[in-house]
C-alpha cells in the first residue's frame, strides 16, 4: 500500500479487504483518509466506495469482528456506517450524479469509481486505493490530486463545483487554513464569481450553520474566518 497506515488501520481496512473479496464487489479506501495518509496525518474516518451494494458489504465487514459492531444504514441513499476500535466506517455504492438546470438536488444513479470521484469537492480528496486480491493497495488517481498533495494546492475539481454546491468554497477554506495549502488562482477566481452570483443566498440556514460548526472545529478558527472575510 503506497499509503502509512498503523497497525490497527491495517487490520481494518483488511477486515474491509476480504469482505469484498468473499463477496466479490469490487472496493476502494478513498477520499479523505487517503489524502490525510499521504500528509502523515492522523484520521479516525475511513469511506469505503464499492461497485455494488455498499449497506451489504457494511454488513459482510461487521460480521468479520468480534464483538460484531452495529450497522447503520440509510436505504435512501445506500449508505452504511459502522464504528470499529474507534474508527467511524462509511459504506457506499459507487454513483454518478447530474443536475438539472432548475434543481438544487443532483439525480444520483450506479456509476463508476471515476464517476463517483467525479462528484468530489477538490482533487486532493479524489484519491482512491484498491482493496481487491493482486491489486490490493493500488493507488488510483484519476484528477491529479497526488500532483497537488505536492504541490500543496486546493483545486477545484470542475467550473460549475460551486454551482452544484456553494458550501464546497467553505470547505476550500478550510482545507487551504488546516493544510496550509493555497487555493489556487482557478479555483479563486471560481470563488469570487460564486459571490458575484449570489450563490450563497440559495443556502439554507441550516446548512451555514453547519458549515459555520466546521470552522469553529479547526485548531485556529480566527484564521478561516478572517480569509472567509477576504473573499
Amino acid at each position: 500500500m503506497d499509503i502509512q497506515c498503523t497497525p490497527e488501520e491495517l487490520f481494518l481496512i483488511n477486515k474491509v479487504a476480504h469482505a469484498a473479496q468473499d463477496a466479490g464487489i469490487e472496493t476502494y479506501l478513498i477520499g479523505g483518509f487517503v489524502r490525510d495518509k499521504i500528509l502523515g496525518r492522523n484520521c479516525a474516518d475511513m469511506d469505503i466506495v464499492c461497485l455494488g451494494d455498499g449497506i451489504e458489504l457494511a454488513k459482510k465487514t461487521a460480521s468479520l469482528f468480534n464483538p460484531k459492531p452495529a450497522v447503520s444504514f440509510f436505504k435512501n441513499f445506500g449508505t452504511a456506517h459502522i464504528r470499529a476500535n474507534h474508527y467511524d466506517i462509511e459504506f457506499v455504492g459507487a454513483r454518478k450524479e447530474s443536475y438539472r438546470y432548475h434543481s438544487r438536488n443532483p439525480e444520483v444513479t450506479p456509476g463508476t469509481l471515476e464517476d463517483d470521484q467525479n462528484r468530489r469537492d477538490f482533487t486532493i480528496n479524489t484519491l482512491a486505493v484498491r482493496l481487491n486480491g493482486s491489486h490490493f493497495g493500488e493507488l488510483i488517481d484519476f484528477f491529479g490530486g497526488l500532483r497537488d498533495i505536492k504541490e500543496r494546492t486546493i483545486r477545484i475539481l470542475h467550473n460549475l463545483s460551486f454551482v452544484e454546491d456553494p458550501t464546497r468554497v467553505f470547505r476550500a477554506i478550510r482545507f487551504e487554513q488546516r493544510f496550509d495549502f493555497p487555493i489556487s488562482k482557478h479555483t479563486q477566481n471560481l470563488i469570487k464569481s460564486a459571490v458575484n452570483m449570489k450563490l450563497f443566498d440559495r443556502l439554507s440556514g441550516e446548512r451555514i450553520y453547519d458549515e459555520l460548526v466546521l470552522m469553529f472545529s479547526e485548531l485556529d478558527p480566527l484564521k478561516v474566518l478572517r480569509r472567509l472575510r477576504e473573499l
